[in-house]
């Protein structure tokens, strides 16, 4: 006879747990005397008033029927009592711990759209939650999380809109996260922009759909976060292939470019056989690992020698993005690993791959935004101040960096 460890879920309602009820009855007992101790304290506001025969004219009056409240251990039974006055007038106690109306804890209620966001459905979430806090667990239907996305929904426009001339803006990060929806012509993408202030901090500055990564679609995000109040980056980072860099001279044409060598790197061995990939590939790193600019540009020189003449394609591909390549050099050392590439984005947005598959392209355009914007706010608060922010404010003021060390001016030596 064989034995098992596995559990059956679907006899879920057969499954005791003897701490779980142990907990249950008293979280339902300190509620009663929670409860209990607000009604003292609403009744003894009126203690002064008195019927004609000098009794009080208001008194308790009985419960309301018991409901279930879900919480974090399953359902607990809820009785809130009554009151009722004797001279006519209206009075209705309302327990602040057990509001009327309320059928679930906030803590609970929190864990609907982190779930929905993790991967589970909405017509699945009830099941799922069945299983975790028993199965009486009521009022959980796929309508619960609608009218939660429809919060989203408000904070996104509201957090879109919100101005961004509290604190300069010193680097910016663009990239386009595609998803599998479609729109009504071509597939849409989310047109992600990611800054980092004067003090170091990251933060989400635009989550926008677009059509392929054009240039039209680029513009706007980029004027809108003008017309916010948006100033002009010392340094913007992104892909090649993009419509951003057009939209970006038009306005913001003081910005520097920086071009993400992890998506060059993968586009030049692309245009190489596999054969040759691993010493092309060390080859591009011993460009951008240079220690000096000069240096740089001696690998850089070398891999076009080597390549260019049985795989032009390659060379022209890194060659064409010769200056913007090398423009991190100018900038402070310790931002470097930063500003080198695009993955602050990458990996912010590594989870939306899965949730939109996980949906099976059910997403309409809004929820996929609505999504990708709550999935950025939980990145957003794990992400670490940028290293070396204490460098940004000399980025600011227009210091000059050579090789990513400061500059002194020879005047100041002289004084």
């Amino acid at each position: 006879m064989g034995t098992t460890n596995i559990v059956d879920f679907a006899r879920r309602d057969e499954m005791t747990d003897a701490l779980t009820e142990l907990l249950k009855t008293g979280a339902q007992q300190l509620i009663a005397t929670a409860v209990e101790a607000e009604l003292v304290s609403y009744l003894a506001q009126f203690t002064g008033l008195r019927t004609d025969a000098g009794h009080a004219a208001v008194v308790r009056n009985g419960h309301h029927p018991a409901r279930p409240f879900q919480t974090g251990i399953g359902p607990v039974s809820v009785r809130i009592p009554k009151v009722r006055s004797k001279d006519g007038t209206p009075v209705t106690f309302r327990s602040a711990l057990v509001p009327p109306y309320v059928r679930r804890t906030k803590t609970l209620e929190a864990a609907l759209p982190w779930l929905y966001l993790k991967g589970i459905s909405s017509g699945e979430m009830a099941p799922a939650l069945k299983v975790l806090l028993g199965p009486d667990a009521v009022g959980l239907s796929a309508n619960t999380v609608s009218r939660l996305k429809r919060d989203w929904a408000n904070e996104y426009e509201a957090w879109k809109g919100a101005e961004l001339d509290d604190e300069p803006i010193v680097y910016i990060w663009a990239d386009g996260v595609h998803s599998g929806l479609r729109g009504e012509d071509d597939k849409l993408c989310a047109l992600v922009i990611i800054g980092v202030t004067a003090r170091g901090k990251k933060r989400f500055l635009a989550i926008e759909d677009g059509v392929r990564e054009s240039t039209q679609s680029w513009r706007e995000v980029l004027l809108n976060l003008k017309s916010r109040g948006m100033n002009a980056p010392k340094l913007a980072i992104g892909d090649g292939a993009m419509g951003f860099w057009a939209a970006m001279d038009e306005v913001y044409p003081e910005t520097r470019h920086q071009r993400c060598w992890q998506h060059k790197t993968m586009n030049v061995l692309n245009c190489l056989p596999k054969l040759s990939q691993p010493k092309a590939k060390a080859a591009l790193h011993d460009i951008w690992q240079a220690e000096t600019k000069v240096d740089a540009e001696k690998a850089f020189d070398l891999f076009i020698k080597t390549y260019e003449p049985k795989y032009p394609k390659a060379t022209l591909c890194l060659q064409k993005d010769r200056e913007e390549l090398m423009a991190f050099f100018d900038f402070p050392a310790q931002h470097w690993q930063s500003i080198r590439t695009s993955n602050p984005i990458e990996s912010a947005f590594a989870t939306i791959r899965h949730r939109t598959k996980r949906s099976k392209g059910c997403l309409s355009r809004d929820g996929m935004l609505h999504m990708m914007f709550k999935l950025g706010q939980c990145a957003e608060q794990n992400w670490r101040k940028l290293r070396g922010f204490d460098y940004l404010a000399k980025v600011i003021t227009g210091v000059t960096f050579k090789n990513g060390i400061e500059t002194t001016n020879p005047d100041q030596i002289t004084a």
